[in-house]
């Protein structure tokens, strides 16, 4: 499941490359991708639904010419106003899809750089109907810094994102002190951050980081296999088969919640 990462082919059917000098948008700060090159086309059902449902759901963080599109109006664009909720790196969307379906209270806006897993998303919410998901394709932390204001979301999902094994590229993870004070910007007092990944080393950094932000207070991890009906979202996720094949190769998974301090 891939994390954020800036986009420089903006061919609006290419997929993103890697690179480390951001030479293609250069009017934007300098940032570290944290994204994985790949290429895949589309089915025939994914085109058709594609063409025939984007227009609708979904949006591009920046257009062919490199321009950020407007902040998000999610009152206009949900048709109603209800509680935000933001996944970044939400790949194929099966967790998205399965906690949706249980949540119709909430509006959740599923970001991600891959067109092929925004496809495979949006056919699973054509199928089932839902509408309460919104699709965005590009970096997350774009979305965080200047499609979404202060204060405007109450939960904020990063499960399994890519976690960089080797050192060297340690500073292309996306749950940096910088983006993590972000999205805390970003909660309201009481909204959720919860994140998940089975890479022990990154789950060191994640809990290190996500402690030391003095806007965020830690709550117990135990509270995903609970009812959870006192926080304002869902914190059960499906086991996805990425999840499932892990656990199967003796990767442990650690989850964290933290609470957006009143």
């Amino acid at each position: 499941m891939s994390d954020h990462g800036r986009m420089h082919v903006q061919r609006e059917d290419a997929e993103p490359s890697v690179s480390d000098d951001e030479s293609g948008a250069a009017h934007a700060p300098r940032r570290v991708s944290s994204f994985r090159s790949r290429r895949s086309a589309l089915s025939g059902l994914q085109r058709e639904t594609w063409d025939r449902r984007w227009p609708e759901l979904g949006m591009l963080v920046r257009d062919a010419d490199g321009n950020l599109a407007d902040p998000v109006d999610a009152q206009a664009w949900f048709g109603r106003s209800a509680p935000l909720v933001l996944e970044i790196g939400c790949g194929t969307g099966v967790s998205t899809l399965a906690m949706a379906a249980t949540e119709p209270n909430l509006d959740v806006i599923a970001v991600e750089v891959y067109k092929r897993g925004l496809a495979q998303l949006l056919n699973g919410l054509d199928r089932e109907g839902l509408d309460n998901v919104r699709l965005i394709r590009g970096d997350g932390v774009d979305v965080l810094e200047h499609l979404l204001g202060p204060g405007s979301l109450t939960g904020v999902r990063v499960f399994f994102p890519d976690p960089w094994p080797k050192v060297r590229h340690h500073k292309r993870r996306l749950l940096q002190p910088e983006t993590v004070a972000l999205i805390a910007d970003r909660l309201r007092p009481g909204g959720i951050l919860h994140a998940a990944t089975d890479h022990a080393g990154y789950a060191a950094q994640i809990g290190e980081v996500g402690d030391a932000e003095p806007t965020l207070r830690r709550l117990s991890d135990s509270l995903v296999n609970e009812d959870g009906t006192d926080l304002p979202i869902s914190v059960r996720r499906p086991v996805t088969k990425y999840e499932d094949k892990a656990q199967r190769a003796g990767s442990a998974v650690a989850e964290f919640l933290w609470e957006k301090r009143a």
